[in-house]
């Protein structure tokens, strides 16, 4: 029943306003028509007139089409009756992806809010934008406006305030939009082909000049400075110095600039070019859009060329800066890093440690022991005397946790505390900290040592072994390692922000874990050595300690219970170090003297040079 009701209701309000509508014009009202809306050309009222025009390159074909462009629109402004040109606003070298750095396109529609102008006129609608969001805005933005502001895109012969114009014009802004995004990807296959049959990019580049061809060829008189920027850097000077130097001296970046930046030394410093190579696609664009640079770390395909053009700088001097100014955030600046590995004796194989290095890699320091050590690794099995048979072997591990000869890896942390709010009592907030990673090597080791401040740390990468022995403080790998307070001597933390992710990956280990490797110390020839497994780690954890599997039903690796003779037989070579570097850069004598000999040389021809 009521289901009938609610039907016949509904037909009776239908019904109602039918008959509303249907009514005709009441006789006591009168009919107004809107005024006729005229042709934007038909129009003889007066109009304040801007042309925006852009080209999106500084070539010079391009900057003869801007200047075309202008003088077009001009004579076009001047043709229409009531028409006054108020300005041109132009950008040059610049893409209509984005507003971010058309300055004169913002300065326009600043003017046009500002009731000094009554019509845009452009070339196309791809001249206004490349970008529908941007575009849409724009033109939205100017149609609300009281007068507002109309675009004649002469092109598509689209006018913005005609009733019709929507649709068409988000349809043209859309194809402009997927043509840049067309053209962009055209751009990256285009690079990627140059790049495979080695037709690259040469910018102009401080100590080279461009040949006809595109070529770098060695301009003399810069290359004189580049060489003093990378001899000075071997030296020790950091950048800072060497900028102040070179304004000092007079002399001009390639840009004609007489002011150095530490960037800009830094820049030359960095620049594979210097040393004969040209390596691709250092950096791509993110988005068409954006037009975003980032760094490439494996995101696009790379060639290294090598021996592509005249060098100014051996290889070995490149590869080695570029170690050095990896290091230089970790405080390692002051020499040349270089990797010692020792070549004889009871530790060959094992290669010397700076936990201030940052520029070697997990594979630098397996191939540096592997050319001296790997006819030398033999798996050792321990052995068990028969007059403990019916006894059950305990291995010593297990029987004791502190003051035991260890070394301890602890990753990148961070912790959480929980703070008063001095302001709002009873109130807390948290605070996160990050900890730096760092190693510890406990004070059981260093109580068996005649205690000295430093030593130095060194691994073999190949047979999973570290080892600590006493150095002087003047050694270039020294760690402090403890201190000796009040007659006791504690363990000290070293810092490894530089070097212990190096470790975890050499190791691999997890890189969220804390490790401890148990070890032992050992007199070779005269001299103490502790030595350390770090094949059969422990897990620190907040629960407790985690054993290797391998602690289960073994007794281990015997690396600890060489007979003292033998160690003795072959202690004494133990100091031998293979004093040749994997990379052979210019000594330190032949740096000063020419250091000495470029500085001169400027003092005496600045003036031509500059």
């Amino acid at each position: 029943m009521k289901q009938e009701n609610s039907k016949t209701s509904k037909e009776t309000e239908k019904e109602r306003i039918r008959k509303r509508y249907t009514k005709g014009r009441a006789e006591n009202a009168e009919y107004i028509p809107a005024k006729e809306q005229k042709s934007l050309f038909d129009s003889d009222e007066e109009m304040r007139v801007a042309v925006y025009a852009r080209v999106s390159t500084l070539n010079t074909q391009q900057t003869s089409s801007q200047v075309i462009q202008e003088k077009y629109y001009e004579d076009f402004v001047s043709r229409q009756k009531g028409w006054e040109l108020v300005n041109i606003y132009s950008d040059e070298g610049i893409s209509g992806t984005s507003l971010k750095n058309r300055d004169a396109f913002k300065q326009m529609i600043e003017d046009c809010q500002k009731g000094g102008i009554d019509l845009i006129v452009v070339k196309s609608v791809s001249r206004f934008t490349r970008n529908v969001k941007d575009g849409r805005a724009s033109i939205d933005m100017l149609t609300d406006l009281n007068p507002p502001v109309g675009v004649w895109f002469e092109n598509e012969r689209i006018y913005s305030l005609s009733n019709d114009r929507a649709f068409i014009l988000d349809l043209m802004m859309s194809l402009a939009a997927e043509e840049s995004r067309a053209k962009s990807a055209a751009m990256e296959i285009s690079l990627k082909m140059r790049f495979e049959h080695q037709i690259l990019l040469t910018p102009p580049l401080l100590g080279y000049d461009n040949d006809e061809n595109g070529e770098l060829i060695v301009n003399e008189d810069e290359a004189k400075i580049v060489k003093l920027i990378f001899r000075m850097y071997q030296r020790g000077y950091s950048t800072k110095d060497i900028a102040e130097k070179l304004t000092a001296l007079g002399l001009s970046t390639k840009a004609g600039n007489k002011i150095w930046s530490q960037g800009s030394v830094l820049g030359i410093l960095q620049n594979e070019k210097h040393c004969g190579r040209v390596l691709t696609w250092k950096t791509f664009t993110t988005s068409y859009k954006t037009h975003k640079k980032r760094k490439n770390r494996g995101e696009r395909d790379q060639y290294l060329y090598y021996d592509h053009h005249e060098a100014i700088i051996s290889p070995d001097d490149f590869n080695a800066v570029q170690k050095m100014i990896a290091n230089s955030k970790y405080g390692g600046h002051s020499f040349m890093p270089e990797l010692y590995t020792i070549t004889e004796g009871f530790l060959k194989g094992f290669v010397s440690v700076n936990p201030r290095w940052a520029s070697f890699t997990p594979d630098d320091y397996r191939i540096t022991s592997k050319k001296v050590s790997i006819s030398d690794i033999i798996e050792k099995k321990p052995t068990i005397n028969n007059n403990y048979q019916g006894y059950e072997i305990v291995r010593s591990q297990f029987l004791g946790r502190f003051n035991v000869v260890s070394i301890t890896l602890t990753p990148t942390r961070t912790r959480i505390d929980t703070i008063e709010n001095k302001d709002v009592p009873g109130e807390k907030f948290e605070k996160s900290y990050t900890i730096a990673p760092r190693i510890r090597i406990s004070g059981a080791t260093i109580k068996k040592f005649s205690f000295s401040e430093y030593v130095e740390l060194l691994i073999h990468p190949l047979r999973k072994l570290a080892a600590v022995r006493i150095c002087e403080n003047t050694h270039k790998n020294a760690i402090k390692w403890g201190i000796q307070k009040n007659g006791s001597i504690y363990s000290r933390c070293i810092g490894g922000t530089a070097f212990v992710d190096t470790l975890y990956g050499l190791f691999d280990l997890k890189p969220s874990l804390k490790y401890r490797f148990r070890g032992a110390v050992k007199k070779i020839d005269t001299e103490n050595i502790a030595l350390f497994d770090l094949s059969e780690p422990e897990i620190l954890s907040e629960s407790g300690v985690i054993y290797p599997i391998e602690w289960e039903d073994s007794f281990g690796k015997d690396y600890y219970n060489t007979s003292d003779n033998n160690i003795n037989e072959i202690g004494s070579k133990l100091r031998k170090y293979n004093t040749e570097p994997d990379i052979y850069p210019t000594s330190d004598k032949t740096i000063t003297s020419e250091i000495k000999q470029l500085i001169e040389y400027f003092n005496e021809n600045s003036e031509e040079i500059s």
